[in-house]
């Protein structure tokens, strides 16, 4: 053999040998091996909701060539669903799934990062979340509780629940005894309604045996499931307590100061995708439930205007009572509410006039 030869040929093999052995620490350290719990608040059968943290899960492990992965275990499996955010601060999982208003008997300033009575609706909460900065003003408070959070789902308006008996004014709301809980039920408190908290399973035997006389729970495709129609036929709306409730992927802060960027990057890309795409799921499978559910029996009702007034003057007032003892609401609610009044000044006249006018050839017939 030549000499030169294979003293060329070994010397390009070393470099490449070396080259091998340098690079592949680098890469490993680049691109490690990640497992997360995830634990959700909501059951399996909530498949739109439950649905939506499967899908950005897989779309975080497709983006790093399965080296992160999340299992997401139903609420119950790991931790009871309303206990996901006290978990993940904890460190007891890595992650959760959840609706931060239901920790708002922790600190009222949680539900603002999902949804408060005639608070924003989906586009709006979209808008200011990402570029209101409102990511930025709710974790600025989650840090305070040991955690991260983004965007991750959104039923958009809910309906306004199931009643035994027509609604015809104010006064029909006195003594009602209503599955409702949070933020909402303290507001029904002022009109007179008694709020009941009852797991998803004990509402309809609830409303059959006349224990409560009302219940809300999200809106057609998942009311659909659950029958309430068979025993409270008036199914009233808007559901004002939540006119665009964003869900929310939380995260232990020290976890994810041990992620690599490139993993932070690709979670809250995942967590976007998954945010906008659980609101187009609702949006197709809505209409059918809804004409569905109108076809065995359900009678759609608008809540009287009298109740909406007495319910918006009634959260307005809890609001001013909380802000004026709690700094990080108070910033918050105040940020919203500077965005919601441009947001409606520019909605009336494009998108309600747009709206309406379709509404109008949907009703005549001619769509």
């Amino acid at each position: 053999m030549d000499r030169r030869s294979f003293l060329t040929k070994a010397s390009v093999g070393g470099v490449a040998a070396g080259a091998a052995a340098l690079a592949a620490p680098a890469i490993a350290q680049e691109a490690p091996v990640v497992t997360w719990r995830v634990t959700s608040s909501f059951p399996k059968s909530l498949d739109t909701i439950f649905g939506a943290a499967e899908l950005m899960t897989s779309f975080v492990a497709a983006a790093t060539d399965g080296k992160f992965q999340l299992q997401v275990f139903p609420a119950g499996e790991l931790v009871p669903g309303l206990e996901a955010a006290d978990a993940v601060s904890a460190g007891t999982v890595e992650a959760c799934h959840t609706a931060s208003y239901y920790y708002w008997g922790k600190d009222p300033t949680y539900a603002l990062g999902c949804t408060v009575p005639f608070g924003l609706n989906y586009r709006q909460m979209n808008a200011w979340l990402y570029h209101g900065g409102g990511i930025d003003l709710m974790n600025e408070f989650y840090a305070t509780q040991n955690l991260v959070s983004f965007p991750c789902g959104n039923t958009g308006v809910q309906m306004g629940g199931w009643y035994r008996k027509e609604i015809a004014s104010l006064a029909d709301m006195a003594g009602l005894k209503m599955r409702i809980a949070g933020f909402a039920g303290k507001v029904m408190e002022k009109l007179g309604v008694v709020p009941q908290q009852l797991a998803g399973g004990d509402i309809y035997p609830s409303l059959e045996k006349g224990t409560i006389d009302a219940a809300e729970w999200v809106g057609p495709y998942d009311d659909e499931k659950l029958g309430f129609y068979k025993v409270a036929p008036y199914y009233y709306y808007p559901g004002w307590w939540e006119g665009g409730p964003t869900l929310s992927f939380m995260v232990n802060s020290a976890k994810w100061a041990e992620l690599p960027p490139a993993y932070q990057a690709v979670l809250k890309m995942a967590c976007e995708a998954a945010n906008s795409n659980m609101m187009a799921n609702y949006d197709w499978k809505n209409p059918t439930a809804l004409k569905t559910l109108v076809a065995n029996g359900a009678q759609l009702r608008p809540f009287p205007t009298d109740v909406l007034q007495a319910s918006f003057d009634a959260a307005n007032g809890i609001y001013a009572e909380i802000s004026a003892s709690n700094a990080a609401f108070k910033k918050i609610k105040e940020s919203q509410d500077a965005f919601k009044k441009d947001a409606y000044l520019w909605a009336q006249i494009s998108e309600y006039n747009y709206d309406v006018f379709m509404m109008q050839q949907q009703q005549a017939g001619t769509l």
